[in-house]
Parts: structure tokens; sequence; C-alpha cells
């Protein structure tokens, strides 16, 4: 068994008690009240969307906006910390989703997602967010 220095572990139970409570609350929210994906995402937040960047949580949102409705089964996911040299000393997790998505009754389609959350007044918000699908 693997032991982890001092306070390792305590961070990497952190990371995935928020990444769990993070993704459900991020998908729902998505796919049934997209308008308040706002709350999530820092100001300076960033996005690339399949390769489609957006800087800033008004462009990101801008961007959700020109998409159809949703709906996403996630089948995978994986939560840790960042390294404090990484993330400046601030609490600060990844979080990493696989699963499916469905726009508009199309056709289901694989992506993963990636997520940088950092924690602001004990809040986590949405640094930056990688989506791509996969073919």
């Amino acid at each position: 068994m693997t032991t982890f220095p001092e306070g390792v572990a305590t961070k990497v139970d952190i990371a995935v008690q928020a990444g769990e409570e993070f993704y459900n609350l991020y998908y729902e929210t998505f796919d049934k009240k997209r308008h308040l994906l706002a709350k999530l995402y820092m100001d300076t937040a960033k996005l690339v969307w399949n390769g489609n960047p957006a800087d800033g949580k008004e462009a990101i949102l801008k961007f959700f906006e020109n998409l159809p409705s949703s709906e996403h089964k996630i089948d995978s996911l994986d939560c840790h910390p960042l390294i404090d040299q990484v993330s400046g000393g601030q609490m600060t997790i990844m979080v990493k989703t696989y699963g499916t998505v469905e726009f508009s009754k199309n056709k289901k389609r694989s992506f993963q997602q990636t997520f940088m959350l950092t924690s602001q007044n004990n809040k986590w918000m949405i640094v930056s967010d990688c989506m791509r699908f996969q073919e």
C-alpha cells in the first residue's frame, strides 16, 4: 500500500468529494438550466470546446447559448488535487469526465472533458474547461 506524505491524502479526499459534487451539478445545470452556468465559471475562465476557444465567462456563456439542448451521461470520473507549486498554494483540483452526450435527439457521441477548479470563498469555480468529442 502506498503512503502519501502528510496532508496529501486529505487533499485527495477533498478533491474526490468536490469533484463528485461538481460533476453532478455541472451536467445537470448544462442539460436543464444552462443559463445558470455563469455561476460556475470564474470571470477569467478559459474554454476549449473541440478546438474552439472562448476566453472569459461572458464568451463561454455566449458559446453555450448557441448549442442545442443536451443530455449527458457520465461513465467515468477522475479527480485529484494539483500540487501547490502549480496552483500557487491555493487548493486547486483537476476533474476529468468521460461519457456520452446527445444534442437535440441527434446521435449520441462519446466525449471527454477536463476541468480545473479552484476554491474561491469556499466555492469551487471553473478556471479552465476543455471538452473533446471522441471520434
